[in-house]
């Protein structure tokens, strides 16, 4: 069973983002080339509110958001995404992947799909050291107490990098948190994150 903690100033009342999503905002402008005059062909999966009018309203995207059950702008199964290989620039997913039974199968259609230019970051919580999963267990609560979340399938650990690796990509671990000092931290609500950043490109 994972530790639950506390998180302070976790959302804000502005935005309603937690500390996931302004990390990821920050990296995306300060790290990346998304909002660079060269137009790119952008998927996001399960689209956060706080994100969404962000990423549409930006000129230099060709935005499609994408999901199973909730809205978006197309349904998109993970394990069988009907696009052709190298659709996209840019993948954003976060925090979808553990709630995938075949996850495997999921990462591996999200690097057909990248361009063999493009990179996607692909964000799951990491809880412990090595990932833990048994499909067998279907009982909510059960599942909540092993996985964190009645619809999770599995916790991962620090292994996850070597599942995308199998899966095709190319993968760089960035302690991105680090790069901020500990006002900023406090600023931005990421005393207690711990979440690095999984930056993808295809191998």
């Amino acid at each position: 069973m994972h530790t639950v903690y506390l998180r302070l100033n976790a959302i804000c009342p502005v935005c309603y983002s937690l500390e996931r999503h302004r990390l990821i905002w920050l990296f995306l402008n300060q790290e990346t080339d998304l909002f660079s005059s060269t137009k790119k062909k952008m998927l996001h999966i399960a689209p956060e509110d706080c994100l969404v009018n962000k990423l549409a309203e930006c000129h230099s995207i060709d935005y499609l958001t994408a999901d199973l059950n909730n809205s978006a702008m197309v349904k998109m199964d993970l394990t069988d995404i009907q696009y052709s290989d190298n659709s996209f620039d840019v993948i954003y997913c976060s925090h979808v992947l553990e709630h995938i039974p075949d996850d495997a199968k999921a990462m591996s259609e999200l690097s057909r799909v990248l361009k063999s230019d493009g990179w996607a970051i692909l964000q799951v919580p990491i809880l412990r050291e090595q990932t833990y999963e048994d499909l067998s267990i279907t009982d909510p609560q059960e599942r909540e107490k092993l996985f964190g979340q009645s619809d999770h399938v599995r916790v991962y650990g620090r292994d996850y990098k070597n599942r995308l690796e199998k899966a095709g990509f190319q993968v760089s671990v960035i302690p991105y948190v680090e790069k901020f000092d500990p006002s900023t931290r406090k600023k931005f609500g990421f005393d207690i994150e711990k979440d690095d950043i999984y930056f993808c490109k295809v191998q």
